[in-house]
């Protein structure tokens, strides 16, 4: 039993190490989400950071409603794409650590 604790301890240490590298490399990771067509495109980091904001020209003469709503619908689709890059990078991370009633990595 002794010896079964330790290796759980020691997997679980393994994984904390690579679940801090993962994290690591998912800050330099960007998305970009998209809205209208392309019109509007939102630069993003895995880390949520904004690092660009395009906006076609045409849309500068439209209304003002329409610029805002593509422009929260491009952040909300880059958003969901730093969700899956995140689930995708992190779920390899708990291969091998089996801990009955808890499932990793969410």
């Amino acid at each position: 039993m002794k010896g079964g604790l330790g290796n759980l301890m020691k997997q679980a240490q393994a994984m904390q190490e690579n679940m801090k590298k993962a994290q690591e490399e998912l800050a330099s990771i960007e998305v970009t989400g998209n809205a209208g067509g392309g019109m509007v495109t939102v630069q993003m980091t895995c880390r949520h950071d904004v690092r660009k904001v395009t906006i076609d020209p045409e849309l500068m003469s439209d209304d003002k409603e329409v610029l805002e709503d593509l422009l929260a619908a491009a952040v909300n689709d880059a958003v969901r794409k730093v969700e899956e890059e995140t689930k995708n990078k992190m779920s390899g991370l708990t291969g091998g650590l089996n801990i009955p009633g808890l499932n990793l990595p969410f």
